[in-house]
């Protein structure tokens, strides 16, 4: 059921939120030179790999590392705004209809963050499909503290549900409106 729902409601989202897409991806060409749509390796179920899409919020040329270890100053004052509004991360729903993601999951990791992958194989986190948003993300937790993001992956693995992944879409689209 949770596949039939993440693919219907992406494939919505997409064609609702496309207007939003080809704007934000103006914005950034505008800004900044190189494409508007960015690239990333991530580990997926199983730990495959798949490539991730969003919409670029970052200079071209900065290294390919997690947000978390990234200065300030290697975001675009675009991707500020798409950053904060989650905007960057809409193209992540072409990612759940191909079935590399789910809507809520453990977020997807870099092949490079070795302390993550660890803890998440140990705590049984590669069982699921990644996601766009969950419960870590919810609570503010970033990939900055493996284990601490591991066992917060591990308790959304052994406690999801149908009326929780809502839950956590509603925080997440509607937090960033509070704060």
């Amino acid at each position: 059921m949770k596949r039939i729902i993440d693919i219907t409601a992406s494939a919505a989202g997409l064609l609702l939120l496309a207007p939003v897409v080809v704007l934000a991806m103006i914005a950034v060409r505008l800004e900044t030179p190189g494409a508007a749509l960015f690239r990333q390796t991530r580990l997926g179920r199983g730990q495959q790999s798949f490539t991730l899409y969003k919409i670029r919020s970052m200079h071209t040329g900065v290294k390919n590392e997690a947000t978390h270890m990234m200065p300030a100053s290697a975001t675009t004052r675009v991707g500020a705004v798409l950053r904060a509004t989650k905007i960057d991360e809409i193209p992540q729903l072409l990612n759940v209809i191909m079935g590399h993601m789910s809507l809520v999951g453990p977020r997807p990791c870099l092949p490079s963050q070795l302390a993550l992958i660890s803890a998440r194989d140990r705590r049984g986190v590669f069982d699921v499909r990644p996601g766009i948003t969950g419960l870590a993300q919810v609570r503010g937790i970033d990939m900055s503290d493996p284990e601490r993001l591991a066992a917060v992956d591990q308790e959304y693995v052994e406690s999801a549900s149908m009326t929780g992944d809502l839950k956590l879409i509603a925080a997440t689209i509607f937090k960033p409106a509070l704060q």
